[in-house]
């Protein structure tokens, strides 16, 4: 069957989640061969968190899970792409829709803006 190589990076791959019906990117984490069969077998997305060294569960703490409407592999099998229907509205752990909330607006001085509204106050979700 074919699986990500997880060999090329040392055990995990880059897994680039994006909304299946906008295609925005909403975020980018890693997974590990155990998130890999838990992606497949659940339905819905999980990771490598490397801050826990642990399996995560996307969603397992907010609410706002990853449902994976198709899973993509690169053509070198060492990233992939889940093509998903984010729960709750927002990926970011920060409230943001996407984690790539913040845009370079100014390339000459530097100038960053937001991007895309807060869908909830991270302080309310995370008791």
């Amino acid at each position: 069957m074919l699986q990500p190589d997880f060999k090329k990076g040392n055990g995990m791959v880059p897994a680039i989640a994006q909304d299946a019906k906008t295609g925005k990117v909403l975020m980018m984490a890693y997974m590990d061969e155990e998130a890999w069969e838990q992606t497949l077998a659940t339905g819905e997305a999980h990771y490598h968190s490397r801050s826990r060294n642990a399996l995560w569960h996307k969603g397992e703490s907010s609410g706002h899970v990853q449902k994976v409407h198709a899973v993509r592999l690169d053509c070198d099998q060492d990233t992939v792409l889940l093509l998903v229907e984010q729960k709750g509205g927002a990926a970011c752990h920060l409230g943001y829709e996407s984690c790539f909330f913040q845009e370079l607006s100014d390339l000459q001085n530097g100038s960053w803006t937001t991007c895309c509204e807060k869908v909830f106050d991270p302080k309310e979700v995370y008791k």
